[in-house]
């Protein structure tokens, strides 16, 4: 069985329009086909989980010893703090002011494990170095990365990225709560060798709003573009897998800067059922590509694959053994979400 990596959150990116200048594919369109912005551009997603997801358990220095509440009380890593005597949990901040205000009375914690809530009692203790009181657990309110737009639809505005999931600790679909999306700025790149997947490496421009995340699921990260960004420079396709074959294809992404570049790739193999959406075989054959990266590496998932001028997928993973191939979804499974 090959290994695989999946492409989410390599380095820091960069947004831009596909070659700068406005540019349509002809094709003939059936009218149930969707013409779109075609992206490729990198995007720098910040989500919040709608909660703090506990990522380890610590022993906390006390005057009476060391401890660890959590660990005594049964919270586990992967476990999702919701509410905390009631009071709801949305970021660490929330936490450490909610335990700090106890004074070391017992807590009443609320958690989300493997989608069932439970309630568990939580003493905090008095750290001695700080003077402040912990429960001993390191949590996290957010996660921070990047991918590649691989549309936007061009009547709503919405966009599809990645290709695939995004999961937590426990190896499952990460829940949203919100989620902003910047544009960023490739600024290197890690080259993938065989047995170790590359990443590309860049820099979030906070300034620059690129939309909103709203929906995480095993297709991607689904959201709406902002009212800034104004996608009407970039290429347009239709969106339509119907006819893709094993072949010749192209690619878009991002690898140096804020712009989007075509490369040229072939598709070795078209699965259209496949459960696991890994839909196409793909193997890198742009020199060029292959010169700057080594072939697919992390960041890339979501680079929009077209072929006879239609929108037919995007990249997912990369094969460990070899980086110059890897899978592909079919567009029609990001375009139901």
């Amino acid at each position: 069985m090959r290994k695989l990596s999946f492409l989410i959150f390599g380095a820091i990116l960069s947004f831009g329009c596909i070659g700068g200048a406005k540019k349509e594919i002809s094709v003939s369109a059936a009218t149930d086909e969707r013409t779109v912005y075609v992206g490729g551009m990198s995007a720098g997603f910040t989500l919040k989980t709608g909660g703090a997801q506990v990522i380890g358990l610590s022993e906390i220095v006390t005057e009476k010893g060391t401890c660890s509440p959590a660990l005594t009380s049964g919270l586990r890593t992967g476990d999702k703090i919701q509410k905390i005597q009631g009071i709801r949990v949305d970021s660490i901040t929330d936490l450490n002011e909610i335990v700090e205000k106890s004074k070391g009375v017992e807590l009443n914690v609320e958690i989300c494990r493997g989608g069932e809530t439970l309630n568990l009692a939580v003493t905090p203790v008095k750290e001695t170095v700080t003077n402040k009181y912990k429960i001993g657990v390191l949590v996290r309110d957010s996660v921070s990365g990047i991918g590649t737009v691989t549309y936007i639809d061009k009547t709503t505005g919405r966009f599809g990225a990645l290709g695939h999931a995004v999961t937590d600790q426990t190896n499952k679909t990460m829940s949203l709560s919100d989620g902003t999306v910047y544009t960023c700025s490739i600024v290197g790149v890690s080259k993938g060798v065989r047995g170790k997947a590359g990443e590309l490496r860049g820099m979030f421009l906070n300034d620059k709003c690129f939309g909103k995340a709203e929906k995480i699921c095993n297709c991607g990260i689904f959201g709406y573009i902002s009212e800034d960004f104004q996608p009407t420079e970039c290429m347009s396709a239709v969106a339509n897998s119907q006819a893709a074959k094993p072949g010749a294809a192209v690619i878009y992404s991002t690898v140096s800067g804020v712009e989007a570049k075509r490369y040229n790739v072939e598709i070795v193999k078209v699965e259209k059922y496949n459960k696991e959406n890994k839909n196409y075989v793909l193997k890198i054959t742009d020199e060029q590509l292959i010169s700057e990266t080594g072939g697919i590496v992390q960041g890339m998932s979501g680079s929009p694959i077209l072929q006879d001028g239609y929108l037919i997928g995007a990249v997912t993973h990369v094969f460990l053994n070899d980086p110059t191939r890897g899978y592909g979804i079919d567009i029609n499974q990001m375009l139901i979400e």
